[in-house]
């Protein structure tokens, strides 16, 4: 029997040589790359397969390869499946459920989102939200690239500007939160006690930075000075990637600094600029800790003039324990930034086609 079995494995991987011959014969003269490509892999195969039959291993070194390769990388993955991904699969489910966490979970269809439409709350959320967003995005961009154009020429002490500028990204969020909170106190900051003093601002109408109209102002100022350095960081990396030829070609055809900017620097950094106001509008949707520490207060509870989104899925969810209507919510920010974000990609592509 060993015999017969040798003599039907020589004869097969004779047979396999034989086509992969004519295989790779036909790849010389095929014309079309799609089929050519095709062939290549089944080059790979047939290799593969006749390896397999001269050594007699059950498994190829490829195969063995792969299998290490991924017991590298199942710990990752297995953490993700289950912190990660089962998660947001079971909150999508959770939109369409009615569910407090202890009784019994209940079919409720588009309920959820039903509710949506006659909730305030969700509407101002909804509101500061998108307010917060078209205040932060623009003007973070326009302060980092200024911060960056500036600290990116050769003046004095660049390194020491360059580091503080970051700072506030890196620091503590309470500890920067409870200094801007003491220098906008209603009656002890120093803020509206220079608007008292130097530009003769009545008591009875000096701001009330953390309350009313004015805690998204508040937020937004906050957000641009903590993450400005951030982003001042990767537009410096793009304008360093810019070739000095192209300013000096400029300069010998008399361009000034603002044509220089128009014409070399701005679209230079369309792909820098774009990687930002991704990142950045996705970060303002989910805003949720910088609405908690300057206007929550001692309770840590907001009021209407300053609930954001996830805050409000916060409170429906482990507050009211409505986990089903806190999945819808969280379901439409999910679409708002995938709109956002497929709007933004679709704009940058027409940009570059163009």
């Amino acid at each position: 029997m060993p015999k017969v079995d040798e003599i039907q494995k020589a004869e097969k991987i004779s047979s396999l040589q034989g086509e992969l011959t004519q295989l790779i014969a036909a790849v010389r003269t095929e014309s079309d790359e799609k089929k050519k490509r095709k062939m290549i892999v089944k080059i790979g195969e047939y290799n593969r397969r006749i390896d397999k039959l001269k050594s007699g291993r059950l498994l190829s070194r490829e195969t063995k390869r792969d299998i290490v390769a991924y017991s590298f990388i199942a710990p990752n993955f297995i953490g993700f499946c289950v912190f990660t991904l089962i998660p947001i699969v079971f909150a999508f489910a959770l939109a369409f459920l009615e569910w407090d966490g202890s009784n019994p979970i209940k079919w409720a269809g588009l309920d959820n989102f039903a509710r949506l439409g006659n909730d305030i709350f969700f509407k101002a959320a909804l509101k500061n939200t998108i307010i917060y967003c078209i205040g932060t995005v623009p003007l973070t961009m326009v302060a980092s690239l200024a911060l960056a154009i500036v600290l990116n020429q050769k003046v004095v002490g660049r390194g020491i500007f360059r580091t503080l500028s970051f700072f506030p990204y890196v620091a503590s969020l309470v500890a920067i939160t409870a200094v801007w909170k003491m220098l906008f106190h209603p009656s002890k900051g120093p803020i509206n006690n220079i608007l008292y003093t130097v530009f003769h601002v009545a008591q009875e109408d000096l701001p009330q930075w953390f309350s009313g109209g004015l805690v998204l102002l508040s937020m937004i100022l906050f957000s641009v000075w903590k993450y400005m350095g951030y982003y001042m960081v990767i537009y410096l990396a793009g304008l360093q990637g810019i070739s000095s030829e192209l300013y000096e070609a400029a300069s010998l055809d008399g361009a000034n600094t603002w044509q220089k900017f128009r014409y070399i620097t701005w679209p230079q950094l369309s792909s820098t600029t774009f990687f930002v106001v991704v990142m950045l509008t996705i970060n303002c949707f989910k805003v949720y800790d910088i609405a908690i520490m300057l206007a929550g207060g001692g309770s840590g509870e907001l009021t209407t003039s300053a609930t954001v989104l996830v805050y409000y899925i916060y409170q429906k969810a482990f507050i009211d324990w409505d986990l089903g209507y806190s999945s819808a919510v969280a379901m439409v920010l999910f679409v708002m930034v995938l709109l956002v974000t497929i709007i933004q990609f679709r704009g940058q592509a027409r940009k570059e086609r163009a």
